[in-house]
């Protein structure tokens, strides 16, 4: 499967309880939004209820809303490959896996806010709640600061030491500086998220990624097309839809959310390192793959624009074919958190099993469905060279095979592992996966037995396979049923109502 973004790409508040009641939903839902008249009237906690159907409730608007977000790339590609070519293609296949790097970092951090937000949650004290809220967005913000700078300072000399193709070159630096400035927006959309996440609301994030959808979509259409921007309007439209994205859920967290105000924002040290302690080996564990990926990027280069256009497109396929195993993965993470808090550790164990099987499930389905329509999902992104399909079509071929199974296994228990405070484990899985398995495997078939690319892709389907046998055992170990972080608070005055 692909990185591991979306990241929240994740996402009306509505009860479902019958398609006519979804129906009306989700017509009145804009309309309600800006009139200031919805509120989340959702019971919001994931303690009670079937087990299969709450995971399945609650991953869905995650699915949907990955799906739509892991969009604005995928999009971006369609319409540069269309009216700009294989070189176009090229350049942003190669930016790309810096953007996913900058988002890994956003959403890691975040995931530690959503994880002890969830645990107090469970625990039911709202002022912990309330002291992460704030202290996440405190640090979001720094932290978008510093990796704007940093991204603004390596993004040339990284791309150089990629071997970027000379002809793509300008087009990916062109790209990747206007998507810099724009990383306040993906920080602050994904804070957002993740408190939703942990309180047990994964619908609400939805309406919102849904209506940059569209305008991403329009802007790409428009800024590549009739403008004549070429990437550069790509990353236009991409970063106009992600600021509406973030002003959006912002307003509404501040609407609707009716226990936070920024006006009340203490700094908190010892939240802040709470919150560190679960969030920096996140965001190690998917920066470590997301590296892993751009540094398979610059193995891939010196195969020609076609292997790197090829490969990118087969990324890109592979991400889509992987959106359920983060949705469901995310779903776990917040269900976790939330049993752990409330101390019922039979039913995190039950959250885990079952989602598990449902991945495996799904991901079953969607292998078979890629493999049967490799060769049309690479002719959308490029009809015009042979190259590119045959070289896309292989990649799909071993990337999106049998491996995919054991990769929804990996996640699945990965996200487990966050949900109960030990990311360390998630961590530890990262660097088996790329510094173990997936970039030395790669390089020796690839070079040292002269396999070519062949053998890089052959590297990245192996890679799953030992992080998920490390995670299985961390689950039947039942150590971590010991790993509650909060504490149900003695008095009635921080209890939800």
């Amino acid at each position: 499967m692909g990185p591991q973004t979306m990241f929240c790409l994740r996402p009306f508040v509505m009860p479902i309880s019958g398609a006519m009641e979804q129906r009306a939903h989700s017509i009145v839902l804009p309309y309600v939004f800006l009139k200031g008249r919805y509120y989340m009237t959702q019971d919001q906690t994931l303690l009670t209820g079937s087990v299969p159907k709450k995971l399945i409730r609650f991953a869905f608007p995650l699915f949907l809303a990955n799906l739509l977000q892991a969009l604005y790339n995928v999009v971006d590609m369609l319409v540069v490959g269309k009216l700009v070519g294989e070189t176009g293609l090229a350049a942003i296949s190669n930016a790309s896996m810096l953007c996913f790097i900058i988002n890994s970092i956003c959403i890691g951090l975040t995931m530690g806010g959503s994880v002890w937000v969830a645990q107090y949650k469970g625990a039911g004290d709202q002022k912990g709640q309330r002291d992460t809220i704030g202290m996440l967005f405190l640090l979001s913000l720094a932290a978008s600061v510093v990796v704007t700078m940093l991204s603004l300072a390596v993004y040339e000399p990284l791309f150089r030491a990629l071997d970027v193709p000379v002809e793509a070159y300008p087009d990916a630096c062109g790209y990747m500086e206007i998507i810099c400035w724009g990383t306040v927006f993906v920080f602050g959309y994904n804070t957002v998220c993740s408190i939703l996440k942990g309180l047990g609301d994964s619908k609400t994030p939805l309406f919102f990624v849904g209506v940059a959808t569209i305008l991403n979509v329009l802007l790409d259409v428009l800024l590549v097309g009739p403008c004549s921007m070429g990437t550069a309007g790509a990353a236009w439209a991409t970063i106009a839809a992600r600021g509406v994205s973030f002003v959006g859920s912002l307003a509404y967290l501040k609407r609707h959310q009716l226990s936070f105000s920024f006006k009340k924002i203490e700094f908190r040290r010892e939240i802040l390192l709470a919150i560190l302690k679960v969030g920096f080996p996140t965001a190690t564990q998917m920066v470590v793959v997301n590296t892993a990926y751009l540094l398979v990027t610059g193995m891939l280069n010196p195969f020609g624009t076609a292997v790197a256009a090829a490969s990118g497109v087969g990324l890109k396929i592979n991400t889509f074919a992987g959106m359920h195993c983060w949705a469901i993965g995310q779903a776990i993470t917040a269900m976790v958190g939330q049993c752990m808090g409330a101390g019922q550790i039979r039913r995190a164990r039950q959250v885990v099993r079952s989602g598990l099987l449902l991945n495996l499930a799904v991901t079953a389905a969607v292998v078979v469905t890629v493999q049967f329509l490799a060769e049309p999902l690479i002719r959308l992104f490029d009809s015009g060279s042979p190259e590119v399909i045959r070289v896309g079509v292989l990649y799909l071929r071993l990337c999106c095979g049998v491996n995919s199974l054991v990769y929804a296994a990996m996640y699945t228990l990965d996200s487990f592992a966050i949900g109960v405070g030990a990311a360390h484990v998630a961590m530890v899985n990262a660097l088996l996966d790329a510094v173990v398995v997936r970039l030395p495997v790669g390089g020796l078939l690839a070079f040292s037995l002269s396999m070519g690319f062949p053998g890089i892709y052959l590297g990245q389907a192996l890679s799953p396979i030992l992080p998920a046998l490390v995670g299985l055992i961390y689950f039947k170990s039942r150590g971590w049923e010991r790993k509650k972080l909060v504490r149900e608070p003695l008095g009635e005055g921080n209890r939800n109502k």
